[in-house]
């Protein structure tokens, strides 16, 4: 084990993943010499080679393409997309080409091998073209995987479960606690599944789901909440697409109220799915009606992002409401 912040866990992974893979290639935006806009490719191209880690012009939609086009002829390639809020350039190529491609061929072949890291969210003030949290138009689509770690050590175990896996995966990277969530990693080589959340703390009086730096969020309204007598189970999703549902209705069974918070805007954001979701399984367990805490629906703004950021005092007002109900 070492200590590491997240963007180090995720540059630990990429070293990790070259490494014992020589099929694994980093392409993307000033990624090489440079390291890319936040280092996470530090060093890969000194050790690796330009043929393993290179510069890309600046085309996200050619980025992906290419990428596409890799993964197709066999190579496992992972592109960084600069910020998140630059990969509507490229949503042609992953949701009609690169989410189709083995459907559309009877599985005869894929570009399975494909991941796309993007640093997303708030909390750097980055304006309304740097701070944009995409996820819920991917969870829209079959043939994709979605997955947000949460702290260093999710990040490591998850992007190489993510270069390794035999779908394409939009790994969303939380930007604002790239060097403030730091953790225990491990040097070698390890997975965390896909698919899985994790249960952070158990509780019985309400369940809170999250996930990437809304965790940070999410455990200080708990302890400020746990003063208060209130026993709150929390469930860090980890991936989205698929999400684990059964984790989800259990821990809710169990509670009988959740909240569920998230950066995006309301409308249309994945909270409204989970919600659904848990209506349908958990409807006679309920206890008060689920909370959504998210953005709100207007572009991102720049002096007003803490306004706009569903921060631990919203999401503590949310379990007292709930509580309370």
């Amino acid at each position: 084990m070492t200590k590491m912040n997240l963007l180090e866990a995720v540059n630990s992974a990429l070293d990790t993943a070259m490494e014992v893979d020589n099929r694994v290639i980093c392409l993307g935006e000033d990624i090489g010499q440079f390291g890319g806009v936040f280092r996470a490719t530090s060093r890969l191209q000194e050790k690796y080679g330009k043929q393993r880690c290179f510069n890309t012009p600046i085309t996200e939609q050619g980025i992906v393409g290419f990428s596409i086009g890799l993964a197709a002829q066999g190579s496992v390639p992972i592109a960084e997309i600069q910020f998140a809020d630059y990969i509507f350039p490229a949503f042609d190529q992953i949701v009609n080409e690169a989410a189709k491609f083995r459907y559309r061929s009877g599985d005869q072949f894929d570009c399975g091998g494909l991941t796309i890291r993007a640093p997303y969210g708030g909390g750097i003030s980055g304006g309304l073209y740097h701070s944009q949290s995409p996820e819920a138009y991917f969870c829209h689509t079959p043939g994709l995987k979605v997955v947000i770690p949460s702290t260093a050590y999710q990040a490591k175990g998850l992007l190489l479960s993510a270069i390794r896996d035999p779908d394409p995966v939009i790994f969303f990277e939380p930007k604002a606690i790239y060097r403030a969530e730091i953790g225990d990693v491990p040097t070698e080589d390890y997975e965390i599944p896909l698919g899985v959340a994790e249960i952070i703390s158990e509780g019985t009086d309400i369940t809170i789901l999250g996930w990437g730096a809304q965790m940070r969020q999410i455990n200080r309204a708990v302890a400020i909440a746990k003063k208060d007598g209130i026993s709150c189970e929390v469930i860090d999703l980890r991936s989205l697409l698929p999400w684990d549902i059964e984790t989800v209705t259990n821990s809710v069974n169990k509670t009988g109220r959740l909240i569920v918070t998230h950066e995006a805007p309301r409308t249309g954001g994945f909270s409204g799915e989970i919600a659904a979701t848990i209506q349908e399984n958990c409807f006679l367990a309920l206890e008060s009606p689920i909370m959504r805490v998210t953005g709100l629906d207007t572009p991102f703004p720049l002096i007003f992002e803490k306004e706009y950021l569903p921060d631990y005092t919203k999401v503590y007002e949310a379990i007292k409401k709930s509580v309370s109900f």
